[in-house]
């Protein structure tokens, strides 16, 4: 049996276009080989995402393109990211959630998780903020709180609105309202925050437990031949600040620049713990003290892993990309919420695809034909 195959899906606001930039240059590949047009939705077992990175996951499940996309994120990030003048800073949301559902609804439409329109293995990542547990929802049959118990005790994810949970997945805290979700017929919603406030905004170390943990109902081989995971990031960077600059910062300007700084400390540890456990081909820098982990990995080990993303750092960009930019712009595409980035750091994306894809790691991370990874 062929390897099973994973892609997974970074949260990143409207950086999320840096995924889709390596979506199409997998596709590109894909179609060059193949001679003919490709569907990613075939070629993965499993794709999973949280918050934006749900959003891409879902679509390509229900067999959109990365162009198709694409072009609806051209279009998704002004209307979604278009801040209100009437707003009060710290004390409402910035941005509104209702049209944020009207914009998930347009490209998915209405379905439940056991919908047919799903034609592979789907995982979307949200934090249940009323019981402070974090949610890797997924589509497959064998999960436990799949189907309705005979004492009613819940609602079996297989009726779930797949709309309500990729809103739910991107219910940025301080940008986007929670969402709410009935659990229990009769009883108050579960109210769901994006799963970037889990440790989980890279979801690469959360979909190897969760093909590879028996009681969540894969029960997948796990070695290098027999698992792939593929992650793509939304432009990765350290989150800097002066002393100076520290000191005159109001409170929730801190609360939300810590939390921030959380996220990204958690994804470079599924960075590191991945390239430990894994065979890598082409491993990324971790850091000045560890390097890329080229001597420190597992004799055996659990599946092969590879990691896609932008750097949005001058030294980077300059060596790997032949392009220079000032730390200005850098700020600029630094944010997660500036729909006018788009196009630019877009463009950066898809040199850096160009670059760091490689056409022999295709047969490692993609396959031929859709495997039904979920039965």
């Amino acid at each position: 049996m062929k390897a099973r195959k994973i892609l997974s899906l970074d949260g990143g606001g409207v950086r999320g276009v840096v995924s889709l930039a390596f979506l199409l240059r997998l596709e590109k590949l894909l179609a060059e080989r193949t001679s003919q047009a490709v569907r990613l939705c075939d070629s993965f077992d499993l794709i999973g995402g949280t918050s934006t990175g749900a959003i891409i996951a879902t679509a390509l499940a229900t067999g959109m393109s990365a162009g198709d996309i694409k072009d609806f994120y051209f279009q998704l990030a002004p209307k979604v990211f278009a801040k209100s003048r009437f707003k009060l800073f710290g004390f409402q949301h910035v941005f509104d959630g209702n049209r944020l559902r009207s914009e998930i609804r347009n490209i998915l439409g209405d379905m439940p998780l056991e919908s047919d329109r799903l034609l592979t293995g789907l995982a979307i990542v949200t934090k249940r903020a009323d019981t402070g547990s974090a949610w890797i929802v997924t589509n497959n049959p064998r999960a436990k709180y799949w189907d309705d118990p005979a004492d009613g005790s819940y609602i079996g994810n297989r009726h779930l609105s797949v709309v309500d949970l990729v809103r739910a997945s991107t219910a940025a805290p301080h940008y986007f309202a929670p969402e709410q979700i009935p659990i229990v017929e009769g009883m108050p919603p579960g109210l769901f925050v994006d799963g970037g406030v889990t440790p989980h905004n890279n979801p690469a170390l959360a979909l190897f437990q969760l093909v590879g943990i028996p009681a969540y109902g894969y029960g997948w081989p796990l070695s290098a031949d027999d698992l792939s995971i593929l992650s793509l990031g939304t432009g990765s960077f350290r989150q800097k600040v002066d002393v100076k600059t520290v000191r005159s910062l109001p409170a929730i300007v801190l609360a939300i620049r810590g939390l921030s700084g959380l996220i990204q400390d958690c994804e470079r540890s599924v960075l590191t713990t991945m390239q430990m456990l894994g065979r890598t081909p082409a491993p990324v820098h971790i850091n000045s003290e560890i390097g890329d982990l080229s001597d420190a990995r597992t004799a055996a080990p659990l599946f092969t892993f590879q990691r896609y993303d932008l750097e949005l750092d001058q030294n980077w960009i300059a060596e790997r990309l032949g392009l220079s930019l000032s730390e200005k712009e850098l700020k600029a595409l630094q944010k997660m919420d500036n729909p006018e980035i788009v196009p630019l750091i877009f463009d950066l994306a898809e040199s850096a695809a160009e670059a760091l894809v490689k056409p022999e790691h295709i047969d490692l991370f993609v396959n031929d034909t859709n495997q039904q990874g979920i039965t």
